[in-house]
């Protein structure tokens, strides 16, 4: 065999195992790729939330609509048990709505003169109401199931608003090859694709007090826009707070500045003259 032969064959050689390996590889990834996809669930997308600039605030028209999505919607099986209607109170209703939403709840309080525990109609300090009394109660009427408190889920997820405004949009039959067993919903943002929460929303399921279309989108975003809020309420007064201390500690540097200048430049401008001579 010639020279050139045998090189032609060694190369040919050598771009097979390198093709084996390079196929090998990404076989390799792809599988864990779609093992972690099936473990953790689909990434969710990257959503432009209007309150995640450095000077954005809430939208708290968007609030108050996603407090009514939780009121109609979600509070049948989810708290927000860190919530008190006091929280409400200027930033999505007024003082007399707050007062006027409490009274239609009654809450057990107690003990009176008697010892006995009795009820009463809910206060601006008393928290949203609970839809079980416990955890056990919780999972007996939903099939075994915990229905999570979602007064910081938000921040208990990876990536929270983007993954609870997925979760609530992401419900489809489940693709060839894969089986849901009953009482099961397929979501692939879900870890494992399967969740006991069917799909709750729908065109039209709530109607808007400010006659914004009450679409299956806008409610995801209203609510989960809401739960951001109920999980971090101190946003709006932080970023505020941020503003103020940048503009005074601008003044701040301007003031050092400007005596940095003032004292250093009668020694960076005087003359030095040094007598070799004498």
């Amino acid at each position: 065999m010639s020279l050139a032969g045998r090189f032609l064959r060694e190369s040919g050689l050598r771009l097979s195992a390198v093709g084996a390996l390079s196929a090998t590889a990404l076989f390799g990834l792809s599988e864990t790729y779609a093992s972690d996809e099936a473990e953790h669930g689909l990434h969710s997308a990257q959503y432009p939330w209007p309150h995640n600039g450095v000077f954005s605030s809430y939208d708290h028209a968007s609030i108050r609509r996603g407090h009514m999505v939780y009121q109609q919607v979600c509070a049948a099986c989810h708290s927000v048990a860190l919530l008190h209607y006091r929280d409400l109170v200027g930033v999505c209703y007024t003082e007399d709505e707050a007062k006027e939403m409490a009274v239609e709840n009654e809450v057990v309080d107690g003990p009176d003169d008697t010892g006995e525990m009795f009820e009463r109609p809910a206060k601006l300090s008393d928290p949203l109401p609970r839809p079980y009394p416990n955890e056990e109660g919780a999972r007996f009427a939903n099939g075994g199931a915990y229905p999570p408190d979602l007064s910081l889920i938000t921040k208990a997820r990876h990536d929270g608003q983007n993954y609870v405004f997925s979760l609530l949009l992401g419900y489809r039959d489940p693709p060839a090859g894969v089986t849901v067993r009953e009482g099961l919903y397929y979501n692939p943002y879900f870890p494992g694709g399967a969740i006991a929460m069917p799909k709750m929303l729908a065109d039209g399921g709530v109607e808007y007090d400010d006659g914004t279309p009450a679409t299956e989108s806008q409610m995801a975003k209203d609510v989960t826009t809401f739960l951001a809020w109920a999980a971090e309420p101190e946003h709006d007064e932080r970023k505020l707070m941020g503003v103020k201390w940048i503009f005074v500690l601008s003044l701040v540097l301007m003031q050092a500045v400007y005596y940095k200048r003032l004292k250093f430049a009668p020694l960076k401008s005087r003359k030095v003259i040094v007598d070799a001579v004498n």
